[in-house]
């Protein structure tokens, strides 16, 4: 077991960008290029500018723009519902499972957008790719990633998180499923985000990250 544990562990070098992460980076970038127009345009007109309100408006217009909307009366064709968490619904469809997600961890969608590219750089083996926008119109816009479905898995054990973490260079902190490293914390590294296939294989599929500053 501890022999297959640390080949499952991802080799690739930490200069190397994974290709979802690019795609990422673009879209973010695009995103903040829209929210200073948009923050600029509501100053000229003498209005309050709700920094999470302008970041919501102008990721909708952005998906519209660029066929990445979709209607959450449609939410359904992405796949048959799976079970919810604190901040994602989730759609299986085939071997991949969708995440729609309300920010409700994260606060803001560029901050999401950081998280997913933490999450790539660290955990590739699960990496997120980004699929496009939901919501409501004109009010709440929720980001979706899809990301490949771990099939014939059970939930790891705290010890087998624990070891795997150990072995990516991560130390424990005070707080069960909390680690960080000389780049990164993360943390509710817990059995409901962390899997293991028939193999033995670890998958990290979800987690809170923040890099040190």
């Amino acid at each position: 077991m501890a022999d297959d544990l640390f080949e499952s562990i991802s080799q690739r070098s930490s200069a190397e960008e994974a290709p979802e992460n690019i795609r990422i980076h673009e879209i973010a970038d695009e995103l903040r290029r829209c929210c200073q127009l948009y923050e600029a345009k509501l100053r000229d007109g003498e209005k309050d500018v709700n920094h999470f309100e302008v970041e919501q408006r102008a990721a909708e217009l952005y998906a519209k723009r660029n066929n990445l909307w979709i209607p959450l009366s449609n939410i359904f064709d992405l796949g048959v519902p799976g079970p919810s968490g604190n901040e994602n619904d989730l759609y299986v469809s085939n071997n991949l499972i969708y995440k729609v997600n309300n920010l409700l961890n994260s606060g803001s969608i560029l901050t999401h957008f950081d998280k997913m590219i933490c999450h790539n750089t660290l955990f590739y083996e699960t990496a997120y790719s980004f699929h496009a926008f939901t919501g409501i119109e004109g009010r709440t816009i929720m980001p979706i990633f899809v990301q490949r479905l771990v099939k014939n898995a059970i939930p790891a054990t705290s010890i087998e998180i624990d070891t795997y973490l150990a072995a990516l260079g991560f130390n424990k902190m005070g707080t069960e499923g909390r680690f960080k490293n000389q780049y990164f914390e993360v943390w509710d590294m817990l059995p409901r985000n962390v899997l293991k296939d028939s193999d033995g294989d670890i998958y990290i599929v979800d987690a809170e990250i923040k890099r040190h500053v």
